[in-house]
């Protein structure tokens, strides 16, 4: 079996999106949009599903759930300690078309929330699968939905989806941002995220947009 790990791949070409563009655009002026921070293994991954998910307007990939601040992708790396952070996905949203207990939904379908610090041939904390609510509300939904999942025993393992306070949301370097649009054909792409995203198409047909 051929294995693809994420961790020192280089991108086949530089993001056309700016961090600097990408975090405006997301905190621009809009009085009726709510935000969401969600780590799910890879944010590369995360971020591909999200951009196609109705009703969200932007993603920016980053860091959170740790203590260091301002930390780097190579912080990551090789912090795998008590208190790194998580790669995670800032996303941006409009409630009225998305409400964010559906937004949960499809997280938790499109990763596995039963594997503790590891997503596939991912392995580390900072893979791992984490909500970080934004208010007592998204707190309250987050549990909420969790548990329901559990009960029905959707998975085979126990879900250890982390739910905490977001603290705050550092914006990964460009070269993490809108990487599956811009290189679709990177064996890391094509052999882990494009099925993610084939799986979230079967599974969310109605809430697809491309």
């Amino acid at each position: 079996m051929i294995k693809f790990f994420k961790t020192f791949l280089q991108p086949s070409k530089t993001s056309n999106m700016s961090t600097v563009d990408k975090v405006s655009k997301m905190y621009s002026s809009s009085d009726k949009r709510e935000f969401a921070t969600l780590g799910g293994g890879c944010f590369w991954c995360t971020e591909a599903v999200f951009q196609r998910l109705k009703g969200v307007e932007t993603v920016v990939s980053g860091y959170a759930g740790g203590k260091k601040e301002n930390p780097t992708y190579e912080d990551l790396i090789y912090h795998k300690g008590p208190g790194s952070h998580a790669e995670v996905v800032q996303i941006k949203f409009d409630p009225t078309v998305l409400s964010y207990e559906d937004l949960l939904q499809v997280f938790f379908r499109t990763h596995d929330p039963t594997t503790l610090h590891r997503q596939g041939n991912d392995i580390g904390p900072a893979y791992r699968s984490i909500i970080l609510y934004h208010n007592e509300l998204q707190k309250e939904i987050a549990f909420k939905v969790r548990d329901a999942l559990e009960n029905e025993k959707i998975y085979s393992g126990k879900i250890v989806t982390e739910i905490a306070p977001l603290t705050k949301f550092y914006p990964a370097e460009d070269f993490h941002q809108n990487y599956y649009n811009e290189n679709p054909y990177q064996g890391y792409c094509t052999f882990v995220i494009k099925p993610k995203l084939d799986k979230f198409r079967k599974l969310f047909k109605d809430k697809v947009v491309e």
